[in-house]
Order: structure tokens, then sequence, then C-alpha cells
């Protein structure tokens, strides 16, 4: 059982591969200095490589055992850790991107929440299960007639299960939103 005291199973909870979430955060090309959410961030394994790149991160976690490790972990980093649900989060005020790996049960919520008129969503890289990826890019979501107009959709990497621990039982890949 993990340190948190949580099985992973009970909250679903497929971390990232180390390597993987490197090439997630090299390929969104987060630049020093930007603003970035991780939601759904776990235990780092996107915070790190983003706080690597430069980037200010505000990371994201429900699981309160997980929350706790991320404030320990990033500490002296810029860092900022947020227990909260992807349903009552505050966006930033000012311009952010994201790059995550959400709870797939937690997807379309928070694609419509960073989507919402008046966000200040510049892109985002969110790894979801390949079949809403793609349901994203194809305008078949929720909404997608009304934020087709501000954001470019498009699958980025494609990601193995094994890039997962343990492996999902659903392939994944990476929406890629870029304003408009």
């Amino acid at each position: 059982m993990p340190a948190s005291g949580q099985a992973r199973g009970a909250w679903g909870w497929h971390p990232l591969d180390s390597r993987w979430a490197q090439r997630v955060v090299d390929a969104a090309g987060v630049e020093p200095g930007e603003l970035v959410l991780d939601v759904g961030a776990g235990l780092g394994a996107l915070t790190a490589p983003l706080v690597r790149a430069g980037a200010r991160v505000i990371a994201v976690e429900l699981h309160p055992g997980r929350a706790d490790r991320l404030r320990r972990r990033f500490a002296d980093e810029p860092v900022t850790v947020v227990r909260a649900d992807a349903g009552d989060l505050r966006l930033p005020s000012r311009p952010f991107r994201v790059v995550s790996s959400p709870p797939y049960n937690i997807s379309t919520l928070l694609l419509k929440r960073l989507l919402a008129p008046g966000t200040r969503l510049v892109s985002a890289d969110l790894v979801l299960q390949r079949q809403v990826a793609n349901r994203w890019v194809r305008g078949d979501a929720p909404g997608a007639n009304r934020w087709f107009r501000h954001y470019d959709p498009s699958i980025g990497l494609r990601l193995p299960r094994k890039a997962f621990t343990p492996p999902p039982h659903v392939d994944s890949a990476v929406l890629v939103l870029r304003k408009r």
C-alpha cells in the first residue's frame, strides 16, 4: 500500500511513469516563468519536469495524503499545492497553461471548466483516455461549436498502457488545445 495509506485502486489512480511525464512536458514546450496547472498532480510526476522547465506550478490534488506529500516534496520550489476537486477549482485570473494527467473520470468536467467563457487558458496538454481525446478533436464533445472558435485541438503523444503503474485498461493520448 502506498505511504498515503490509500490503495492505488481505491481512487482509480494510475501514476504516469517519470520518463513519459518528461516526454509530455517536453512536447508541451513550456517556457520559463509560465504559470502551469497540473490537475491531478498525484505525487508530482508532471510537476517535477514542469519545475525543471522553469514553470511556476499550481499542483492540484484532491487526495489529502498525496497533497501533503506534494507540499513536502516541492517546499523549496515555485509550486503551490491546492487541495481541491476539479469541479470546485478556481482558475487563475491571468493567462495560464495546463499540463496534466487528470483522473479519467473528471476529464469532461475539467475540460468544460477550462473552456468556460472568460477563461484565461492559453493552452492545454492533457493526458486523457484516447477515445475521449479523439472525440474532442473531432468536435463531438459538449460545447464544441463554442470552444472550437477559440482553440485548435489536436492529438499529441500517444501513451502506451505501460506508461502508467498500474497500467489502465484503456489507451491514452495527449489532447492538445492551443488558443487561436
